[in-house]
């Protein structure tokens, strides 16, 4: 797996994220493909059902909910990755805290890991498409720093 993440040069820019390792890294390329044929973060959300969608009819609202039409090995390996990082990366740990603890609409568990999985796989795009390593204080940007400083 090692050797056939090589080959596609998204190595480097992918195994730079703490917590992301070989198979990990390796089974996303395996089930995206080659993210130079995407232009935006968001067809790769699509194509793994991570998008949210709203089960409604006439007067009735439904809830609202992720859509989990597309790839499911895609989207099983962004959830089971997001448990990873949430446990030892402390950018996307303070982030799942910050979701699960905000006063308005706060998340229930599951909830955040799904967000957590939407976060990573943009990471992951933008690392591999402007061709960077992972940057510790890029991840959550000003403003989310800020809010996560108020809170902690």
């Amino acid at each position: 797996m090692a050797d056939a993440l090589d080959q596609t040069g998204m190595a480097k820019n992918l195994l730079s994220i703490k917590g992301i390792g070989v198979v990990t890294a390796a089974s996303f390329v395996g089930e995206a493909g080659d993210l130079a044929r995407y232009e935006d973060w968001r067809q790769l959300r699509k194509m793994a059902g991570l998008n949210l969608t709203e089960n409604s009819s006439g007067e009735h609202k439904g809830k609202t909910g992720i859509s989990k039409r597309g790839r499911p090995g895609l989207r099983c390996i962004l959830y089971q990755a997001s448990l990873i990082l949430v446990a030892t990366n402390p950018e996307f740990k303070a982030l799942y805290q910050y979701l699960k603890n905000r006063r308005e609409n706060p998340l229930k568990g599951k909830q955040a890991l799904v967000m957590i999985a939407c976060k990573l796989l943009r990471v992951m795009f933008t690392l591999v498409k402007e061709n960077r390593l992972y940057d510790p204080e890029k991840v959550l940007g000003v403003y989310r720093d800020q809010l996560l400083r108020r809170v902690a």
